[in-house]
């Protein structure tokens, strides 16, 4: 008995150990953790960063067979197991680079270079060398939102951006989204559908805590002939970005009355935002911007009493209705009040303003192009900020979007986006996004 009492410790000691060395082995195995420990320098040298669920039964990829070439991009694809990447450079002209895990042993290609455990294959040799010396910059390690979106992007499909990469995209358009200048997208498709959840911040390298998701949204159908619709409830969603140079300040105020009183109206009004095409005349579409006045109507009459003199200097003239003499429409109960319809000497119209009532409040609808006969009144989107709806093919058969844009996005048919911001210390935004793309016609 003495005897069985003695052994019993250490049998027990020999079953611990065994579970504690076999088990975390075993769940290596089923879940092997991606290494990837050369994503973190390239995020910081990337003007975005994308990683992609490799699958040998799949076609290999078009950047594979252009940086490997198709004998080795063939044979690497089907050795493939893990994530693979592209990213890149702060150098838009420069093309994607191609990263992936490969054998140590495995012969550099051409524009090839080992960034820890991963193979690096540049576009082409000056693309190559101006990694390497952005490499042999030491940067601080990722954090906040940046380090989050490293992790993601070694275990998931994921997307990381920065402004560098929107100005790449967006041309002259990108100051408009100053509050998503810096953001990550988780990935997933559904169908005929790519859908996203993640985070934006507008200044990078903030120490925040990763946002409340929002859900992914339904599809809703933006209804012809409308192109984009963007709604939010405040208007300095759009105007934070431009409004940050002090030469388009003083331009503002000096030509158009619209000093800091003028500006902070506008800043703090809900919107509708919307891009109509017009199917003849001289325009391919027309910009309407809808706001509800409500007590301010005062105010904004003074605000376009500044505006209208600024557009008399400039030579256009004021006519009481449109062209072709229709009233406004709006859904519901609705009444018009006096307008503005500016046009050239030759009778064009080229915008103007309209007063109207609707869902019991004020409206005011100003536009650019052609005057529009019918406006809408949206209710505000739920769990949600702002809301973005656009057409993309529609727009690009109408030249309407920029040409840099991913052709995943300028070929769907629909796109939604939703965004919740939330205000940090000393004026640092943070926003939830979560959207869809629809790509079946």
């Amino acid at each position: 008995m003495r005897v069985k009492l003695s052994k019993l410790p250490l049998r027990f000691t020999i079953l611990s150990t065994a579970v504690l060395v076999v088990a975390p082995a075993l769940v290596l195995g089923l879940f092997p953790r991606s290494n990837a420990s050369g994503l973190d320098r390239l995020v910081g040298a990337a003007a975005m960063v994308q990683s992609f669920a490799s699958a040998a039964n799949q076609p290999v990829p078009p950047l594979w067979r252009q940086r490997l070439g198709e004998a080795s991009a063939q044979r690497l694809w089907r050795q493939q197991r893990r994530l693979w990447w592209q990213f890149w450079g702060g150098h838009g002209d420069a093309g994607a680079y191609l990263v992936l895990n490969a054998p140590a042993n495995l012969p550099l290609p051409a524009n090839g270079l080992r960034v820890d455990d991963l193979l690096v294959v540049a576009p082409d040799p000056l693309a190559r060398q101006l990694l390497r010396d952005q490499l042999k910059v030491t940067r601080r390690a990722p954090r906040g939102m940046e380090q989050r979106c490293s992790t993601q992007l070694r275990q998931r499909e994921a997307v990381l951006w920065n402004g560098t990469a929107l100005g790449q995209m967006l041309g002259p358009l990108a100051p408009v989204v100053q509050s998503v200048q810096h953001g990550c997208l988780l990935l997933r498709s559904e169908r005929q559908a790519l859908l996203w959840q993640g985070e934006a911040d507008a200044t990078e390298g903030l120490l925040s805590r990763a946002p409340t998701p929002i859900p992914e949204p339904v599809l809703q159908p933006l209804p012809a002939p409308l192109l984009m619709e963007l709604q939010g409830r405040r208007l300095d969603l759009l105007t934070r970005g431009l409004l940050s140079s002090q030469l388009v300040r003083q331009s503002l105020a000096q030509t158009y009355g619209l000093g800091p009183q003028q500006l902070t109206l506008l800043e703090r009004t809900p919107f509708q935002l919307r891009l109509r095409a017009v199917p003849t005349g001289r325009f391919q579409a027309g910009l309407e911007l809808q706001v509800p006045v409500g007590a301010d109507r005062s105010r904004w009459g003074s605000l376009l009493a500044g505006l209208r003199k600024a557009l008399l200097d400039q030579g256009l003239m004021e006519q009481e209705l449109g062209p072709t003499g229709q009233a406004l429409q709006a859904p519901g109960p609705a009444t018009t009040a006096p307008t503005s319809t500016w046009s050239r000497e030759d009778g064009m119209v080229v915008g103007g303003w309209r007063w109207f009532q609707a869902a019991g409040a004020p409206q005011l609808l100003l536009f650019l192009g052609p005057v529009p006969t019918q406006a809408s009144v949206s209710a505000t989107v739920p769990q949600a900020d702002w809301r973005l709806r656009l057409r993309p093919q529609a727009m690009l058969k109408a030249s309407l979007l920029p040409e840099s844009l991913p052709l995943v996005v300028s070929r769907s048919a629909e796109l939604q986006l939703l965004g919740r911001t939330a205000s940090g210390r000393a004026g640092e935004r943070q926003s939830a996004l979560a959207g869809r793309l629809d790509l079946k016609p």
